[in-house]
């Protein structure tokens, strides 16, 4: 059982730099069970470039990056396995149906799910009339709630990192998903994400973390 105490994730001294340009530098960040945290900052402070370097798709420039306390680099397979990454790109296969996209995620993540959670899942964020067209043909805010679906179905992963959840969705769809995000932490998961919109989050432990103030 993870010790309380210990954060899930967490930074020391990070930097990061894309191209010639230094995004920020000297942050220190900690998210342990049932905690919230929202990274908020600037076009162009490096929001989305956090959020890859804490799941492992970007490296740092400096500093320091560790999973459960520990070293992420050490301990790989615990840190991947323990996080689920949803970023820009919807990571949704033109040639799969919503159905079959949601399933195939799962997978991918060593996850089971079966057809009837999928499917109340799809039908619950608003698919229920699209579930058997292939996903080229739907819309940028429907491509979204497919990748979406899968934070209604239940997953293993302890900590979600959330690029810009609620872009393309309609109002009941953003409560929905803002529901689901405050169940997970309820559960003792955790959440970091991005967003451009207000958007309330019943959780008791939350923080904001303003990349302006590490900006170079």
């Amino acid at each position: 059982m993870a010790d309380p105490a210990v954060p899930l994730i967490s930074t020391h001294a990070l930097a990061c730099t894309r191209g010639s340009a230094r995004l920020f530098a000297g942050l220190d960040l900690a998210v342990g069970e049932g905690e919230l945290l929202h990274v908020a900052g600037a076009n162009g402070s490096g929001k989305t470039s956090l959020l890859r370097i804490l799941c492992g798709l970007s490296e740092a420039e400096s500093g320091e990056l560790r999973w459960c306390g520990q070293p992420a680099g050490k301990v790989k397979d615990e840190w991947r396995a323990g996080l689920l990454y949803l970023g820009h790109r919807n990571a949704v296969k033109d040639d799969f149906t919503p159905l079959e996209n949601l399933r195939a995620s799962a997978a991918i993540a060593g996850e089971a799910m079966d057809e009837d959670t999928a499917l109340r899942a799809l039908v619950d964020i608003g698919l229920g009339a699209r579930l058997d067209v292939p996903a080229r043909s739907l819309s940028q805010g429907q491509r979204r709630r497919v990748a979406l679906a899968r934070l209604l179905c239940g997953t293993r992963a302890r900590l979600w990192i959330l690029d810009e959840p609620f872009t393309a969705l309609d109002v009941r769809a953003v409560a929905q998903l803002a529901e689901a995000m405050a169940a997970h932490i309820r559960r003792g998961g955790a959440v970091i994400y991005t967003t451009h919109q207000p958007v309330d989050i019943d959780v008791p432990r939350r923080a904001l973390l303003n990349l302006d103030d590490y900006s170079c």
